[in-house]
């Protein structure tokens, strides 16, 4: 179950996602916003900020958490990755209710992602090191 852990953050933020798209679309319906307005009502405009948030974080948070994994450790990378959707959801809930509360989510989601991008980087260059302290080995013919 470890080595899928990834995997199933992967679909949660999937999930979020989802959640984020299906709350901007009830709001536009209950304050009156026809598309392609992004902007009346400030509820409205909260849940389209969150929503904006969330998906230009996932599009970082993503190739870290698969990167880590794969570089480092999957198990250590979906916790990181628990981490990062559990300060999203803060976020969010505080952002669409009072935005100057937002900060704390935010800052656990974004502690978890540089934890994961350090992880990748380290892992790879580890990986980078290893791979240069490789002698090449030698072919049948002896060349």
């Amino acid at each position: 179950m470890t080595s899928q852990l990834p995997a199933v953050v992967t679909l949660l933020t999937l999930l979020l996602m989802f959640a984020t798209v299906w709350m901007v679309g009830r709001a536009r319906e209950r304050y009156g916003i026809k598309a392609p307005s992004i902007s009346g009502d400030p509820a409205f405009e909260r849940a389209w900020r969150v929503q904006m948030n969330t998906l230009e974080n996932a599009v970082m948070f993503i190739p870290a958490l698969w990167l880590a994994s794969q570089y480092v450790d999957p198990l250590w990378a979906g916790i990181a990755g628990l981490v990062w959707l559990a300060g999203r959801v803060w976020y969010a809930l505080a952002y669409l209710r009072d935005p100057t509360r937002r900060g704390p989510g935010y800052m656990v989601s974004m502690i978890a992602w540089a934890v994961l991008v350090l992880m990748a980087a380290s892992g790879i260059g580890m990986a980078i090191m290893e791979n240069n302290a490789t002698p090449p080995t030698e072919d049948a013919t002896g060349m």
